[in-house]
């Protein structure tokens, strides 16, 4: 069974998830603003996406770790790398809560975990599935250096691909 790791940066601590995060977690999925993951999701399907996170560690040997604040300890978003069925390549993927977008967050976490999945489990590619219209999702991985693949496989035709190389 995989130990889900603690990553810490500058400013956050990426850790496992806990039913405390379970409130926001809900929210964030039932809205609107889940719209570029599918959603808006009812409270059951939100359910099984936030135990789904948890389970990718001891099934897979990655999954989701909350972004939590250093300084004040409020949770704000997800970084997750998923893979099984769902997903046939290992998939880096990120969200924040309301309020924590445009501080860096999302770029922070997602670099401290692609770079444990390169270094410490070995991957040699990861990629991030971003629906064209998510333009924030595309301007962080452009950062993070994942180069947009022009005919990749993919989940489906309304799904741009980024890959990311170790």
């Amino acid at each position: 069974m995989t130990e889900i790791p603690t990553l810490e940066t500058e400013r956050l601590l990426l850790r496992a998830q806990t039913m405390d995060d379970w409130p926001a977690y809900a929210r964030l999925m039932m809205s609107d603003r889940a719209v570029h993951l599918d959603g808006p999701h009812s409270l059951g399907d939100a359910w099984g996406l936030f135990c789904h996170n948890l389970a990718q560690w001891p099934l897979m040997g990655q999954g989701t770790l909350m972004i939590e604040s250093r300084a004040t300890g409020e949770c704000l978003g997800q970084v997750g790398i998923h893979h099984g069925p769902l997903f046939p390549e290992h998939e880096l993927g990120w969200q924040l809560y309301p309020g924590a977008e445009g501080n860096g967050y999302a770029f922070e976490a997602a670099q401290a975990l692609r770079d444990w999945a390169f270094s410490v489990r070995g991957l040699e590619t990861l990629v991030s599935h971003i629906d064209p219209d998510n333009h924030g999702s595309r301007r962080l991985a452009e950062r993070l250096d994942a180069e947009l693949e022009l005919d990749p496989e993919r989940p489906g035709p309304e799904v741009l691909v980024y890959r990311h190389r170790a």
